[in-house]
Parts: C-alpha cells; sequence; structure tokens
C-alpha cells in the first residue's frame, strides 16, 4: 500500500522523489510555477511546506484527458492545435497544505497534473501547480492513495534577474488614467491630470488621490478598450529594442504599474512581456464601471515595494532593477540593486536627483551597465 510512502518536492532540483521509508523509490522530472513559490491566491505561485495527498481525479480516463473544473472535456494529442493554455491534463492529485501559511492550497485548487507542455518540463513553467509528464502522472497516481504526506522545499539557489517596468511616461508617452479622464470632458481631464501629477511628484497620497480620481471618470468597457489601443500607439521610442536587449540577456520582465492591469495587458503582449502587476478594474457584463481593486498595492504609497518583496521572496534573484518617472517608482529604491529614473516623457526633479541612473532616451541605456 502507498501508507508508507511519501513525496518531496524540490523547486531548486524541479524534481519530484518518492520515499519507501529513506529508500527513493521514483524520480520525476516537475515543473513548479514560473513566478516561483508563495502562498497568496492569485499569485500563480507555488505554495511550500507540508502537505497531503487529499483528492485522486481522473482514474482510467484517457492519456491527455483535458479537465476543467475537475470534470473531463476532450482529450488533447500532439496533434492538437498548438495552444498557450496550461491545460490540466490526464490525471489530478489535489493537495491540502498542513502548515498555517498553506492551508489554502486546497482552496487555492493547487493540483499534481498531468501537461500538455512536456517540453517544459525541468524547469519552473507552470501556474502554481506541480506539472508532470503524463505517463509519470499515472504512474504516481497509481502508487499513492489520499493521506501520503508530501513536502515541497523551498528554494535556496539563487535565480535570475528581474527588471520592473513603469507603465504609464515609462513604457508608454501617455497617462491612462489621465486619457481615462479625457472623454469626461475638458474640464474633468484638467482636474484628473492635476491629481496625477501632484501625485506622480509626491504631493499627495496615492491612497488619497486614487479612489478621488475613479469616483469622477467611472470608465466604460468602450473607453477602457480605446486606452487600451492608446497604450500601444504611443510606445515610449527605443522600448522595443530596450525589452529585446533584456530579454536576450536573460532578463525576466515585469510591468509594475498604479495603472488598470486590463489596460496595460495588450501593451505587455505586444512588447513580450509575460507578467503584469497592475490594478484590477471591474466591469458589469453590460460594460459598465463596477469597481476596481481598491486594495491593490499600488493603489498606495509603499505598494510598489511589496510586489518587487514579492518577487524577490518567490525567486530570490541575483539583481534586481526599476525604471519609473514617478515619485512611487523612486520610492522602490531600498528594495532593487539598481533604480533608473527615466526622464523622456516627463522630467520629475524629484526623481532625477534621487535615481542611481537618470536616462531620458531609451536608447541612452546600455544593458551592459547592469
Amino acid at each position: 500500500m502507498s501508507t508508507d510512502l511519501r513525496l518531496e518536492v524540490s523547486v531548486d532540483d524541479q524534481q519530484m522523489r518518492v520515499f519507501r521509508g529513506t529508500d527513493i523509490v521514483r524520480t520525476y522530472i516537475i515543473s513548479t510555477a514560473t513566478k516561483g513559490v508563495g502562498f497568496q491566491p492569485g499569485s500563480f505561485r507555488t505554495p511550500t511546506g507540508n502537505f497531503k495527498i487529499t483528492d485522486k481525479i481522473g482514474a482510467d480516463a484517457p492519456t491527455g484527458t483535458i479537465f476543467k473544473a475537475r470534470e473531463p472535456q476532450g482529450v488533447w494529442t500532439t496533434d492538437s492545435p498548438p495552444t498557450c493554455d496550461d491545460l490540466i491534463l490526464t490525471r489530478i492529485l489535489r493537495i491540502s497544505g498542513l502548515d498555517p501559511e498553506n492551508a489554502n492550497s486546497y482552496d487555492r485548487y493547487i493540483y499534481i497534473h498531468g501537461t500538455n507542455r512536456e517540453d517544459l518540463l525541468g524547469q519552473p513553467n507552470s501556474h502554481g501547480c506541480i506539472r508532470m509528464g503524463n505517463a509519470d502522472v499515472i504512474e504516481l497516481f497509481d502508487l499513492v492513495e489520499p493521506g501520503v504526506p508530501m513536502t515541497i522545499t523551498p528554494p535556496s539557489n539563487h535565480r535570475g534577474k528581474l527588471f520592473f517596468f513603469d507603465c504609464d511616461s515609462t513604457l508608454s508617452t501617455i497617462e491612462g488614467i489621465d486619457e481615462l479622464a479625457r472623454v469626461r470632458g475638458e474640464k474633468v481631464y484638467q482636474d484628473v491630470v492635476a491629481l496625477t501629477h501632484a501625485a506622480m511628484n509626491g504631493e499627495i497620497p496615492l491612497t488619497d488621490v486614487f479612489p478621488r480620481r475613479m469616483e469622477i471618470i467611472q470608465p466604460d468597457l468602450e473607453t477602457c478598450e480605446a486606452v487600451a489601443s492608446l497604450y500601444i500607439e504611443t510606445i515610449t521610442p527605443g522600448v522595443r529594442e530596450l525589452v529585446e536587449r533584456l530579454k536576450a540577456d536573460g532578463w525576466t520582465l515585469i510591468i509594475l504599474s498604479g495603472g488598470f492591469a486590463p489596460l496595460i495587458e495588450p501593451l505587455a503582449r505586444e512588447l513580450g512581456i509575460d507578467h503584469v502587476e497592475a490594478v484590477p478594474l471591474h466591469l458589469d457584463p453590460e460594460g459598465r464601471y463596477a469597481g476596481y481593486g481598491s486594495d491593490y498595492p499600488t493603489t498606495r504609497n509603499g505598494g510598489k515595494n511589496e510586489i518587487i518583496r514579492e518577487w524577490k521572496a518567490a525567486l530570490r534573484p541575483n539583481k534586481v532593477v526599476m525604471m519609473g518617472d514617478g515619485v512611487s517608482d523612486l520610492e522602490t529604491k531600498p528594495d532593487v540593486d539598481l533604480f533608473i529614473g527615466f526622464g523622456g516623457v516627463v522630467r520629475r526633479p524629484l526623481v532625477m536627483n534621487g535615481s542611481d541612473l537618470w536616462i531620458e532616451k531609451m536608447s541612452d541605456f546600455a544593458t551592459d551597465r547592469i
């Protein structure tokens, strides 16, 4: 019986080992999360600590069975059309956390499952679950029963380099929230622009500015889509080339913004940036404004620091860089190895004087300097 088995997952090695006593009886190549380790719901990070297998789902299902909400929804094969989806295939072993910090893992739907991206096993590439090869997950499924203990060991090795970009007046020449205000008329636009500049210059706390601006604007779907397109139309000269150089040098790129995620995500896709940390924006089924993520860190001063620290804890990077134009960007300086002030759109003296490096053209930044 499997009750004498235990599982150990190494984030550093990207391996799962099956032990019987002190003997290793199986070793599997796996993938944990691209975004590293963590415990927050919606973080797309793999939790660490002590767990147990709770549910077994998919017994006798054909290899490649696609599960959605733990129900079979057809079969994926290598001849299926290409997809970038993180498909849950073949078998599901659902786990529960046994430690206070990972006790939400069951509700986060953290699984061990088969994947359509077997080519990426051996490197962190999941959305938080533990991916396995489809033949391997069948073998493991047959080996274990509910109650089998599992440990996910947090990383001890440093991995990669993180480069955070502000969005507005950095990657793009616009301030998205000002453009959302423009459709409400000139007076509203001027009022919101004044609030934005006051916040970026450090004159008014972001915590005060955010609700005041959104109460005035209340953007609908049509307005949001227009501004999302405008972000792409106004990409700062030299950004595309800089992004390509950084990616070629092995940097993980993250947009870190006090703007709204649904408006910025198309820009990120256009630039080939995989990660966006920005404020949720809510619309009702008719496309009317229904609020925003008022508790999201970047709606308040110091919030960008919180997100940077989460990434650092999750990945243990070798180096961290931030580039931005505003005071909320400059605030991140204690949590990064290099702060680059960008003055190519708006030149803020406070940011310029506080920067480790100041540039006014993206082409002025030589990546070999970092």
